[in-house]
């Protein structure tokens, strides 16, 4: 039995991969029939489940052979793999946040969700300010050389955030400074 590996992550490769080995461990001399019978009987909810009737309906009418766990497996990842990975990613790109992390973290993050997906360059552009702490998003959309690509945006934003935070440690040594004078004096 081989494994079909997708992209390291989606769902459909969680799915695959831990019912494969279920299969290895406890079901390694049962008839193929039986362990497709199996893999079949966890493909549940919604557009899948419709698509396991389909396939069950085929199979009982002998329009349709899958003879190995294997040959279902390819049919599960054909039909889901590439669209749940799409998906995955644009919901990703759609709902990472910022929040209290530094720039250059959001970027790395962003950078690492935004490869291999199929947005157009604006797209990319709009997803990745969205979040973005926004007094950072509101200094650079108001710069006076405007930033055209994703690369520009995430540069000047880890530089900008860079900046400012490294101010404000030290507008706090200041202060710090100035009350321990103030105590002396």
């Amino acid at each position: 039995m081989v494994v079909v590996r997708g992209k390291e992550g989606t769902e459909i490769s969680i799915f695959i991969n831990a019912t494969y080995l279920y299969l290895r461990i406890k079901m390694n001399r049962k008839a193929a029939m039986i362990q497709i019978a199996w893999v079949l009987s966890y493909v549940q909810r919604g557009v899948t489940e419709a698509w396991k009737d389909n396939l069950l309906d085929k199979l009982a009418k002998r329009e349709l052979k899958v003879e190995t766990t294997e040959e279902l497996f390819m049919k599960i990842r054909n039909k889901f793999g590439e669209i749940t990975e799409k998906k995955r990613k644009i919901e990703q790109l759609r709902t990472i946040k910022q929040g209290e992390r530094s720039c250059n973290e959001y970027v790395q993050e962003f950078k690492k969700i935004a490869r291999s997906n199929s947005y157009k360059k604006r797209l990319l552009i709009k997803e990745f300010k969205r979040d973005l702490n926004r007094a950072i998003w509101k200094k650079l959309a108001e710069a006076e050389n405007p930033l055209t690509t994703i690369g520009e945006w995430q540069e000047r934003t880890v530089r900008l955030d860079k900046n400012q935070r490294q101010n404000r440690a030290e507008e706090r040594l200041l202060e710090k400074n100035t009350v321990c004078s103030e105590r002396n004096a």
